[in-house]
């Protein structure tokens, strides 16, 4: 079932039913249960404005406590505890580079306990974790999941801002929330969010992914590589990634580094045998630094709890201000910094709103 999710994470439990082989409302049924123990969630992921990925190093005996502090920053989208040259590692959105900057220096540095920063500005997304499989499907039962309906010919060619904003507000704390709801919670008509929804990704502009706890994947072990490379490879890196079933992420980067790849491995000694297998399949790449993770304290805004499951809340990365990423100030109103709220439980009956 989280295999078929991750082909198409709105997917109505009608239509995955036949390939799974098991009934919708046993299926709508098992999701709620998995995601009310925080084992798996949707998430609507809006691409736009800049991103970095940062190192904190702290003060002894204060990374618990500025980890707990980081994880309530709307901007800090995901917060690693890791080994090597870094006790924190934290993904932070922004509107612009400018406000990254601003992130990093007078959000997170000014937290109590911390030692340093450094930022590796992302400059291209080589491979995103949502492209990732459990491969629990063969490839013929993935191919039977239909992908998302492009919009009707009817429908706007561009989104309203209302739309827009409805959806990023819902989307982002649960990938699979109806679109009769969207409507209901924002005054808004369901074709309208329907053909907002539709149209923003065709476009580009939405993408549903769902995650899983690790912990529950046969995937334990996750690690980052910190990767110096000729610019020349950094464009194959696109294809090399694609084929390579433990790499997540893959990132070019403006930093000491120009790329960053995130793994998951079965085995604690496969760090350094993957380590090993990149350098072979990349000459020039060099990996300066690496780091295992212990644990997360946040994904993609949702707070993960000492089990690794997403069971703590969420915090929205733009509580009110729309894609700002909670940065930026409006006349008239306060900078947000966000709280963590637990989301109501979607209704867990079969619905082609979630199509």
């Amino acid at each position: 079932m989280i295999h078929a999710l991750q082909i198409e994470g709105r997917a109505p439990w009608t239509e995955l039913a036949p390939v799974i082989g098991v009934d919708a409302v046993t299926l709508a049924r098992r999701w709620e249960s998995l995601r009310e123990r925080g084992l798996a969630w949707v998430t609507g992921i809006f691409p736009t404005g800049a991103s970095a990925l940062v190192d904190i190093t702290c003060l002894p005996q204060h990374t618990s406590d500025v980890a707990r502090q980081m994880a309530q920053l709307p901007a800090v989208m995901t917060l690693d505890h890791t080994s090597g040259g870094r006790d924190l590692l934290a993904t932070v959105l922004a509107e612009n580079p400018r406000a990254v900057w601003d992130v990093v220096t007078n959000q997170i540095g000014a937290l109590e306990g911390i030692r340093n920063t450094q930022t590796h500005l992302v400059t291209e997304m080589i491979m995103e974790a949502s492209d990732w499989r459990l491969r629990s499907l063969s490839s013929q039962e993935a191919a039977k999941i239909a992908k998302p309906k492009p919009p009707r010919a009817r429908a706007p060619r561009t989104v309203h801002p209302d739309v827009e904003l409805a959806l990023v507000h819902c989307l982002m704390e649960d990938g699979r929330r109806p679109v009769s709801r969207i409507a209901a919670e924002h005054g808004l008509s369901e074709q309208r969010v329907a053909d907002g929804m539709a149209r923003m990704r065709a476009d580009g502009k939405l993408r549903i992914r769902t995650d899983v706890a690790r912990s529950v994947t046969g995937w334990p072990v996750y690690a980052w590589y910190f990767v110096r490379t000729a610019a020349k490879h950094i464009e194959q890196m696109h294809g090399l990634m694609a084929r390579i079933p433990e790499a997540r992420t893959a990132l070019a980067v403006a930093s000491q580094y120009n790329m960053v790849v995130a793994v998951w491995l079965r085995e604690l000694t496969d760090v350094m045998r993957f380590e090993a297998a990149l350098e072979a399949a990349v000459p020039s790449a060099r990996i300066v630094d690496r780091s295992v993770v212990f644990g997360m304290s946040k994904h993609l805004g949702r707070l993960i709890d000492e089990n690794g499951r997403a069971t703590l809340g969420f915090v929205h990365p733009y509580p009110e201000t729309g894609p700002g990423f909670g940065t930026t100030v409006h006349p008239g109103r306060k900078k947000l910094h966000g709280a963590a709220s637990h989301s109501t439980s979607p209704n867990a009956e079969a619905s082609a709103d979630e199509g």
